[in-house]
């Protein structure tokens, strides 16, 4: 009681040192149930419907003014007085007011109630002059229809209010779009029934009670009004509630999208020329991720070709399975990438991150554009597309030179462990580029092998790698030299596993041990000098030697395939690779670790 007395005492003493520039006779005019404020006073809708009636005079103030709220504390005391007298006027007991508004400065212009709105103006900068709320309520919303949809309009724009301005009061928000669709918006006038009804949600009055009205139906439509009213309230609150949650998993998402972004965006090392890329711009590089775009398709991803807006080609790859993988290995990968700069490294042009509900959760990878395909293309092509040897020459080398990049030039060095054909793209010039580092590994300086999970292709993946984890330098040579006689014999390892015949190592060691070496060639291609070509097949045979230590390193490899070094007898070997025994291993070893 003490804190009623002191309250008033405040107001009054607000009220004598300003005036206020609302005219609130209208508070005794309008029609309204005043018995949900008088004894026994049901609190919760009073008060409710005292902020509607009280927002009258303010919607009317903002329509003169083009000002939200009061200037100052003592003008909206002052106010409140006012208002407070009105009601007493009307039977209204004037403790209600400070019970509803215990303090004035809830009507006093602050910047920081909603996205900084505070005029007319700061309105049409962050909402706009044409919004949903101006066009939806400007008809006469007496109609039910019309007054529902002003309403879902006003609540849409309440979450988009606060999307723009996480820390704005949302009950604030919602008070501003009502002051706004009654000023603004409705030409009916701010004390029209179809204002108050509708906007302002009080109950219309009845065109029938007089003043010879019985009591008794006068009551009947008081209640009425006043179920309507908390009917609308709860119905409103409720909607309220899911706007809310949904608002809420929005921004959560938006957090964990900007999360993923701005770990992406530390792992692009300065002087990469990645960019970060839209969604949005990919849809138009790609015609909306156009199935006639598609380039390749793999088990982890899908790649498109696009043109971007300044007139660049590149690969889009979209990144699938992204349960299992997690956004951990997609950050990783570009990380990864980040750190290679190569001529026969496929380069990263940008990245694209989105997790919202429309376009849901996707990752991206764009690189530059590799017009002659993949090298498995070009094995299989016959005539005038056939590789010819100078073409495989190069191929071999660019792809020794790249590897070469990643475990000697690279601290830590960088295993890609999946190199094949497939990964091998090659430019408009027929220069190859090793590409798809999802499955790379940074190795530790000092150590001769890691001991990790094994992942690869059955048929390129080393023995002591797929059989027992060990990765090491060696295991991307094996691979390489898989490679390389896949390239002089024409032939493909996979076919070669698939087949009935021995495996493809054991079918090019059984010739060569025979004497027979010119027979692992393919036939379009047993041109120049001989002696050379066989020479790149003793390279491929050491480097895919099933012993370790027997392999050379990448950058012996490379010596021995330019003639700079001797290449040594080729050893035997202590189990053909073609074995049962040997081949149900290799396979258990992969299915197991995969």
């Amino acid at each position: 009681m003490i804190l009623t007395f002191m309250l008033l005492f405040t107001i009054l003493i607000a009220a004598a040192s300003s005036s206020c520039p609302m005219d609130l006779t209208y508070v005794q005019t309008i029609p309204w149930n005043t018995s949900i404020c008088k004894d026994p006073i049901n609190k919760s809708p009073c008060c409710l419907t005292l902020s509607s009636i009280f927002g009258i005079g303010l919607a009317e103030h903002l329509k003169q003014t083009s000002i939200f709220y009061l200037p100052d504390v003592n003008t909206s005391s002052a106010c409140l007085s006012d208002f407070k007298d009105h009601l007493a006027a009307i039977s209204v007991k004037p403790t209600i007011v400070p019970l509803c508004f215990p303090h004035p400065t809830q009507f006093v212009t602050n910047s920081s109630a909603c996205a900084g709105i505070r005029t007319l103006q700061d309105w049409n900068q962050k909402v706009g002059m044409d919004s949903p709320v101006k066009t939806s309520c400007k008809g006469d919303l007496k109609d039910q229809n019309l007054c529902r949809i002003c309403s879902d309009v006003a609540i849409e724009l309440k979450s988009n209010l606060t999307l723009i301005d996480p820390n704005a009061n949302a009950v604030e928000c919602f008070y501003y779009i009502v002051l706004y669709a009654a000023a603004v918006a409705n030409p009916f006038g701010t004390t029209d029934l179809s204002t108050t009804g509708c906007i302002f949600n009080l109950p219309e009055p009845s065109n029938v009670v007089t003043r010879g009205s019985s009591n008794k139906r006068r009551k009947v439509i008081m209640l009425v009004f006043t179920l309507l009213g908390v009917v609308i309230s709860v119905v409103l609150a409720f909607a309220l509630m899911v706007v809310y949650r949904k608002w809420d998993k929005r921004r959560k998402e938006n957090v964990h999208r900007r999360e993923v972004e701005n770990e992406v965006r530390a792992g692009v090392l300065p002087g990469t020329g990645a960019k970060w890329l839209h969604i949005s711009e990919l849809e138009r590089a790609t015609s909306k991720f156009s199935e006639s775009n598609v380039i390749g398709k793999g088990g982890d991803g899908v790649v498109y070709k696009g043109t971007l807006s300044d007139g660049t080609v590149v690969g889009v790859k979209e990144i699938l399975d992204l349960e299992t993988k997690g956004d951990e290995e997609f950050c990783y990968e570009v990380e990864i990438i980040s750190k290679i700069k190569h001529r026969n490294l496929l380069a990263l042009r940008g990245c694209c991150v989105t997790s919202d509900n429309l376009k849901g959760k996707r990752r991206f990878l764009i690189y530059e554009f590799m017009p002659n395909g993949s090298l498995s293309d070009r094995l299989c092509c016959d005539g005038a597309n056939k590789l010819t040897w100078p073409q495989r020459k190069n191929i071999i080398l660019d792809v020794a030179k790249g590897l070469a990049y990643l475990h000697y030039e690279i601290k830590p060095p960088i295993y890609h462990r999946d190199i094949k054909a497939t990964n091998i793209l090659l430019d408009s010039k027929m220069h190859a580029k090793l590409a798809d580092f999802g499955l790379a590994k940074q190795g530790n300086d000092g150590q001769s092998h890691l001991t990790t999970g094994v992942v690869g292709t059955y048929g390129y993946v080393a023995p002591e790698y797929a059989l027992y984890g060990q990765l090491s330098e060696k295991s991307d040579v094996y691979s390489f030299g898989i490679v390389i006689l896949e390239i002089m014999s024409g032939r493909k390892v996979l076919d070669s596993l698939n087949s009935s015949t021995d495996s493809f190592t054991d079918w090019v060691w059984a010739l060569a041990e025979s004497g027979k070496m010119e027979e692992i060639l393919e036939e379009s291609v047993r041109e120049g000098s001989v002696k050379i070509m066989e020479r790149f097949v003793h390279v491929g045979m050491l480097c895919a030697h099933f012993v370790v230590a027997l392999r050379p390193t990448i950058v012996e490899a490379l010596k021995m395939l330019e003639g700079d070094i001797d290449i040594p007898k080729l050893p035997d070997r202590p189990v053909p690779l073609g074995h049962a025994s040997f081949q149900s291993s290799l396979l258990h070893g992969l299915q197991r670790s995969g």
